[in-house]
């Protein structure tokens, strides 16, 4: 064979060498996406654990695998000289220009998707990592940054695809979007405002994933904080979505913050119970309280007396132990305490509201 011989403007012998090249790049492929892999996870794990190391690492192999291969074909192929025959013009476009555009298209997506799937698996890494503590706020904090992130870099694709494929001046476009990025934040200022609000959240962290929340008559558990809403998990099992901007405006009453749970009551009394029944009732209720070892602290007191009802003012605090199960029980207990007490005494209750 004459490894001098021109085929399509290119001898023999250097197309030998583009083979040679992608062989030897298919051979090693594993080896070095491995090594990068494992770079990066030891670079963001330092403990360097080992099961963790053979879970993770390859979700990144395949993606640096096809993104390496991709570099040795064009350095190797590029070698090569263009093809005379194939020196043809499309729509005032030539066919070698079309090729390298589409050459520079093929590399942005895979140099975004390899960067898309490096933030996963740092971030599939840290969330492993936040697992470990008690504290929910870090396993939020990856969520919401790998989701920030992941928009960055799809801008950042379509910015390098107008400029190195369709050869767009960024710098005239970034100008354009400015005044047109104005006009679209004028009409999205809620959308952004929400965004704000979600950076507020994450930094003075009024509540974390996992809290139990009352906001806007609606008491339920926070399962996700995210750009634009956070997600709550209701009382009653469904799932609301609440704009961050109202998280941040409006009162919420973080339940899993409060050190005790409240019990309270008003026992509205006949007009006609006397000063002495008044007295007997809640005595008789001090006393229960006294004897419920469940209860941190108390106050019984005869809160109104009026036209139309006296009014006996009951109030405990339990510690936030104890479980909502056993909350409403002990409240169930004293009610029926009460009752108990009303009817042996002849004590009745007002009919009136």
């Amino acid at each position: 064979m004459n490894l001098d011989q021109q085929i399509l403007s290119n001898s023999v012998r250097s197309y030998l060498i583009v083979l040679g090249i992608l062989l030897f790049a298919f051979a090693i492929k594993r080896v070095v996406s491995r090594f990068f892999a494992s770079l990066i996870y030891t670079w963001i794990d330092k403990k360097n654990h080992s099961e963790l190391r053979k879970t993770h690492v390859h979700r990144l192999i395949v993606p640096i695998e096809r993104f390496l291969l991709f570099i040795v074909a064009i350095i190797a192929i590029y070698e090569l000289n263009f093809p005379e025959l194939w020196n043809l013009h499309l729509y005032k476009i030539s066919l070698k220009v079309a090729i390298e555009s589409g050459v520079k298209f093929v590399f942005i997506i895979l140099l975004i998707r390899v960067s898309l799937r490096t933030l996963e698996f740092v971030s599939i890494i840290l969330e492993q990592k936040a697992k470990l503590s008690k504290d929910q706020t870090d396993d939020q904090l990856v969520l919401f940054f790998r989701d920030f992130f992941k928009v960055i870099l799809y801008i950042i694709g379509v910015l390098m695809v107008l400029h190195y494929v369709f050869n767009e001046n960024i710098g005239n476009l970034v100008t354009s979007l400015s005044i047109v990025g104005a006009a679209i934040a004028l009409s999205m200022r809620e959308s952004l405002e929400n965004i704000i609000a979600s950076f507020i959240i994450f930094f003075d962290k009024p509540f974390t994933v996992g809290d139990l929340v009352k906001v806007n008559n609606f008491t339920g558990t926070i399962e996700k904080i995210g750009l634009r809403s956070t997600r709550i998990r209701t009382e009653s099992k469904t799932y609301i979505s609440v704009p961050n901007k109202q998280m941040v405006d409006t009162i919420v009453d973080n339940i899993s913050l409060r050190t005790e749970r409240k019990i309270e009551m008003d026992l509205q009394l006949s007009i006609a119970t006397n000063s002495q029944a008044l007295l007997g009732f809640a005595q008789f209720l001090r006393d229960t309280i006294l004897n419920t070892t469940d209860i941190k602290s108390s106050s019984v007191f005869v809160a109104e007396s009026g036209k139309q009802y006296h009014v006996i003012h009951v109030e405990c605090f339990v510690p936030m132990t104890t479980e909502i199960s056993g909350f409403q029980m002990l409240r169930e207990k004293l009610n029926l305490a009460a009752i108990e007490y009303a009817n042996n005494n002849n004590i009745t209750f007002s009919e009136k509201a």
